[in-house]
């Protein structure tokens, strides 16, 4: 059971975030607030494990400031930004280094429950999630590490980046799990990435995709 703290200033768009989520057995809404002060003092006293928070509430602190006062507090403490943007500016804030960590869900994608789902778990765990729609849009840059990827090897960090687990790409891939364990240690190699970090080699993968992309 995932517990979750939705901040959402629009009243109705809120009403069907905690009616849509409610109804998801291992999820568990342990509030819903409408800002950011309110957002901070909530997840001092509900202690979700993950916070599902609009970027624009309205009034200060936004998302991104009260996201980074709760991330202060609670290190470990999953952070879902829900945006109606899918611009890179927006995008690419969560690649920075205030940010690694945090996922990124559009709006207009909160109806994909299994989607959304996807992102909750993956938050929940510490990894980036990042929505399909953006994830779908993004293209490496030439001369990238990750433009040197091979096709297959790109379709499975894209499919990482939008919260799929192994044994999910495997079968949306027609591949043996094996077989997609080593292309992401194939991928972990070409990217120069490894274990000894602060962050998983998984949740680097994801923001490199990110800084990588055009």
């Amino acid at each position: 059971m995932v517990k979750v703290l939705i901040v959402e200033n629009e009243g109705l768009f809120r009403d069907m975030l905690k009616i849509s989520l409610g109804a998801i057995p291992n999820l568990e809404i342990v509030g819903a607030v409408c800002d950011g002060n309110a957002a901070i003092q909530a997840t001092g006293q509900m202690r979700p494990e993950v916070v599902l928070m609009d970027i624009e509430l309205g009034s200060d602190p936004n998302g991104i400031e009260a996201g980074k006062a709760i991330k202060s507090n609670h290190p470990d403490m999953g952070m879902i930004l829900l945006s109606a943007h899918k611009e890179r500016e927006y995008v690419s804030l969560i690649a920075s280094d205030e940010m690694s960590g945090w996922s990124y869900v559009l709006k207009q994608s909160v109806t994909d429950a299994d989607a959304l789902v996807r992102a909750i778990e993956g938050a929940a765990c510490g990894l980036v999630v990042m929505d399909q729609g953006v994830v779908n849009s993004m293209k490496p840059r030439k001369g990238s590490d990750t433009a040197g990827l091979t096709p297959r090897q790109q379709e499975v960090l894209s499919m990482i980046a939008k919260g799929y687990n192994n044994s999910a790409i495997a079968e949306n891939l027609v591949l043996g799990t094996k077989s997609v364990e080593n292309y992401i240690n194939a991928i972990y190699q070409e990217l120069h990435l490894g274990h000894n970090g602060s962050l998983h080699p998984r949740v680097q993968a994801v923001l490199t995709y990110i800084r990588d992309s055009a």
